[in-house]
């Protein structure tokens, strides 16, 4: 036996710098770790292909709107689903004379998006001529003074808006049906590795005036976090210019650099705009809207939490509480968010459960194969 042993010193105690120092080391893995995991997870999910949805012998004639930019995007999307979902597609727009392409290239249906500057007479020769003819419509019901005009001319109505399923079909049309825009996997997808963007909060959008009235309840608080707002009009808020360049005024965002920067936020906020706005919206009937704005699945194709303002038909695309949370005033927004920003685990799981559920039920694909089966059965 070693009589000269020692027992070792006990360790000193840290000092409060120390402490804090481990604290920190600590707080920094767990951050890590958690960025990690849902990383990790969202490219297990990002990298499964989408079920397989029947090809239909057929051929489409796309007609875009002709506005560029923010409908070209769009048309992207649906251009994209059309080519995996039909044998043949023909692309065009607005400006083209549709009765001579379609005299050349035959097609089986004309579908247009949006068709604000597309003459009327064109659509009818096309019927005439016994081709079938949609319209998707992609702005309701903010300028139903416009669509009003337009609706009775096609055989198939297709509205993002599920208040004016009736009301168009009160002006005669039987064949309109309920179809909002979707996620298209080529623009919105979640950054799977190290982030370039990293955000407490952000909203994307802009500055319609309802916006600015429910923000500035709330700017001292909410701007208090990492928060960013992007979008046009934001000179429009009087606290502007206190936030720098926290307030990107004007910033037009590709979908590719909308997406980075969704998903490198903890929450995104989403506030639509209102279906009352003399400034902005053309709609005299003052019909509301219920319906998830497209931004909605695009912030969930991202892999971030959504909190958005309540709206009646959101449970028909998520679940509430469980893949997106929703807020129906400026403080109960700001209680959630204090919420989720201290409860990651929950955040997280949240923020998968949408991406999982915008993958499964509402992609382009989906969408326009919805579009299709109602046309062709």
């Amino acid at each position: 036996m070693n009589n000269n042993f020692v027992m070792p010193a006990p360790p000193l105690p840290r000092t409060p710098a120390e402490e804090e120092k481990l604290r920190g080391r600590l707080s920094g893995f767990k951050v890590g770790y958690d960025e990690g995991y849902l990383r990790g997870r969202l490219a297990i999910l990002d990298g499964r292909p989408e079920e397989p949805l029947p090809v239909r012998n057929i051929h489409v004639m796309y007609v875009a709107s002709g506005k560029g930019y923010p409908y070209s995007p769009l048309d992207d999307a649906v251009l994209y689903a059309l080519q995996k979902l039909t044998t043949q597609v023909t692309i065009t727009d607005v400006r083209q004379n549709l009765v001579e392409l379609a005299d050349a290239q035959r097609p089986d249906l004309v579908l247009v998006l949006d068709g604000m500057d597309l003459p009327l007479d064109q659509v009818a020769v096309l019927r005439g001529k016994g081709i079938k003819t949609a319209i998707w419509l992609t702005d309701d019901p903010y300028y139903t003074d416009f669509t009003v005009k337009i609706v009775a001319h096609y055989d198939y109505v297709f509205t993002l808006e599920q208040n004016c399923v009736e009301f168009y079909r009160g002006l005669g049309c039987p064949e309109v049906h309920y179809l909002p825009f979707a996620a298209h996997r080529e623009h919105y997808r979640p950054t799977t590795g190290r982030s370039p963007v990293s955000r407490d909060i952000s909203f994307i959008g802009s500055a319609y005036w309802n916006r600015i009235h429910f923000f500035r309840e709330i700017m001292p608080e909410l701007m208090g976090y990492n928060t960013i707002i992007n979008g046009i009009w934001w000179d429009r808020l009087p606290e502007a210019p206190l936030y720098g360049e926290r307030i990107e005024i004007g910033k037009w965002m590709t979908p590719q650099e909308t997406a980075v920067t969704y998903s490198g936020s903890k929450i995104v906020i989403n506030l639509h705009r209102s279906h009352i706005d003399e400034a902005a919206n053309n709609n005299t009937l003052l019909i509301p809207a219920v319906s998830p704005n497209p931004r909605t699945f695009e912030i969930a194709a991202s892999g971030t939490l959504q909190l958005c303002d309540a709206r009646g038909d959101m449970g028909s695309f998520y679940t509430v509480g469980e893949e997106i949370d929703t807020f129906t005033s400026p403080r109960e927004l700001m209680d959630k968010i204090r919420y989720y920003l201290t409860h990651e685990e929950e955040r997280r799981a949240m923020a998968l459960r949408a991406f999982e559920r915008t993958l499964k039920d509402h992609t382009y694909t989906r969408r326009l194969h919805k579009l299709l089966t109602i046309i062709y059965g």
